[in-house]
């Protein structure tokens, strides 16, 4: 069996990923978390975009082989390692569900531009373009508990690192993000209670999440301690 090496960072989302894949699939994998702030320069030398995740791939003959990219990393879990399948046998579903993880990378990215939002203007528009894609899954959800229905898949991996920054912001202040989504709502808190979720961060995720909007000078921050 390959020995596995996921180089990662403590809060990266698109290393969360890859970790539930690993952990839905019971593969053993060694975790290394690297300061973004600070690449070491081995990380470097392999990292073509200089990005994580990583999974480093040590083979029983000694050959190695790095793969970057989380779709990619996770395209290679589930065509190479044992366990339950993650994405649909079916072809034209399967095609499907790549584009909801694509779609979910773009919730990432809007996302990005909510919890680092300087003044309230940007916040807003950030917020109102949250909701609409939230919106959009709404129509496309079944009655769960998954994306789905029974089964996790992929697209589960993908959502899941989404909906936790939540569990923080809400603290904060309640944006209304997930208001009257009622299938939205039943299916982030499926995937909270989902044990491969819960193990792809460590226990101070939420420490760390807070450390982050302060050196942002986060709006979000800002708002909680004035109200």
């Amino acid at each position: 069996m390959s020995k596995l090496t996921l180089v990662s960072h403590h809060l990266c989302p698109y290393v969360q990923r890859a970790a539930i894949a690993l952990l839905e699939k019971g593969v053993p994998f060694e975790r290394i978390n690297i300061d973004l702030a600070d690449k070491p320069d081995w990380f470097l030398t392999i990292s073509p975009l200089g990005k994580v995740p990583l999974l480093q791939i040590e083979e029983e003959d000694g050959s190695q082989a790095v793969l970057f990219e989380s779709s990619v990393i996770c395209e290679y879990l589930e065509e190479t390692q044992p366990g339950v399948a993650l994405h649909p046998k079916d072809a034209l579903t399967r095609a499907r569900h790549r584009g909801w993880m694509e779609f979910g990378s773009s919730v990432l990215s809007d996302l990005w531009g909510y919890e680092t939002a300087e003044d309230a203007a940007q916040l807003e528009a950030k917020r109102m373009a949250l909701i609409s894609k939230f919106a959009t899954v709404e129509k496309v959800l079944t009655d769960g508990p998954y994306f789905a229905g029974n089964d996790f898949s992929l697209v589960d991996a993908v959502f899941a690192p989404v909906f936790r920054y939540f569990d923080l912001f809400e603290t904060l202040g309640d944006g209304d993000i997930f208001e009257g989504l009622e299938r939205v709502k039943r299916w982030r808190k499926a995937l909270s209670e989902r044990a491969s979720v819960k193990a792809a961060v460590g226990e101070d995720y939420p420490q760390r999440l807070m450390e982050f909007l302060e050196k942002h000078n986060s709006i979000l921050l800002r708002q909680a301690a004035a109200a």
